[in-house]
């Protein structure tokens, strides 16, 4: 195995992992930063004397926090300012490994259905089972290889 693909290896490994560790976590009704100066039994004048910044804008940052509309920075501020640690992931909603077999899929038909098309003008037409087979054969091609081009839904 080349260091190239012991070094993919481990970050799909890295990310599966954390995508098991976080799967059952979801973002609290009222937002993390509410939920935890709450938690804390803290009040937002509090946060707000800790951060140095006012009332409203702490008010503000949760209710901007379930709109999507905060900043990582802004939230690392104001975790750290109620003695906390703010940590955000990208995890698959499947491994990373079924993810790039359906990618190889999706590309391999493609790939296969279009030379299908140009053998059939030749009556050289593969059978359907031959078609599948071959789908088969170029996915698994596609996952050895990984080309540049693996994302770009054209082929």
């Amino acid at each position: 195995m080349s260091i190239r693909n012991i070094v993919v290896k481990q970050y799909r490994e890295k990310v599966n992992r954390t995508a098991k560790a976080v799967s059952q976590i979801g973002m609290p009704a009222e937002g993390w930063l509410c939920t935890a100066r709450k938690a804390l039994h803290m009040s937002a004048a509090e946060l707000a004397r800790r951060l140095g910044k006012s009332r409203a804008l702490v008010s503000n940052t949760e209710k901007a926090e379930l709109d999507g509309g905060v900043t990582l920075k802004t939230m690392q501020n104001m975790a750290e300012a109620m003695n906390c640690k703010f940590v955000y992931a990208i995890v698959p909603q499947e491994s990373v490994k079924t993810i790039l077999e359906e990618q190889a899929h999706k590309k391999a038909k493609q790939i296969v259905e279009a030379t299908g098309t140009h053998m059939a003008l030749e009556d050289q037409a593969l059978s359907q089972y031959e078609m599948e087979l071959e789908i088969e054969r170029v996915a698994r091609d596609l996952l050895h290889d990984m080309p540049s081009d693996f994302w770009r839904d054209t082929p």
